[in-house]
C-alpha cells in the first residue's frame, strides 16, 4: 500500500508584514536616521580628550608589548630550528 501526501500549501504573508512593505522607505530611512542622530547627541556619553589619550597610550604599549612578545617567541623557535637543522 502506496501513501500519496499533497503538497504543503503555499505560505502566504501576514498582514504585519506586507504592511510594513508598503511603507515608504525614505520616510524609514529619515525616522533612522533622527534616531540615531538623537541617540549620539543625547544618550551617548563621551570620553574627555585627556581619557581618550590615556586609552590610546595604554592600547599602544600593549600593541608594542605583544609584537615585542612574538618577536622574541620568533627568535628563540628560529633559534631551536637552526639547532634541529
Amino acid at each position: 500500500m502506496v501513501e500519496h501526501w499533497s503538497p504543503k500549501p503555499k505560505v502566504v504573508s501576514s498582514s504585519l508584514a506586507s504592511r510594513a512593505l508598503k511603507k515608504s522607505t525614505v520616510g524609514n530611512l529619515k525616522v533612522y536616521l533622527k534616531d540615531v542622530y538623537s541617540e549620539l547627541v543625547e544618550k551617548t556619553t563621551w570620553p574627555s580628550f585627556k581619557q581618550l589619550q590615556k586609552d590610546a597610550l595604554l592600547v599602544l604599549s600593549a600593541s608594542v608589548l605583544f609584537a615585542l612578545i612574538l618577536k622574541v617567541m620568533d627568535i628563540v623557535f628560529h633559534f631551536i630550528m637552526d639547532i634541529i637543522y
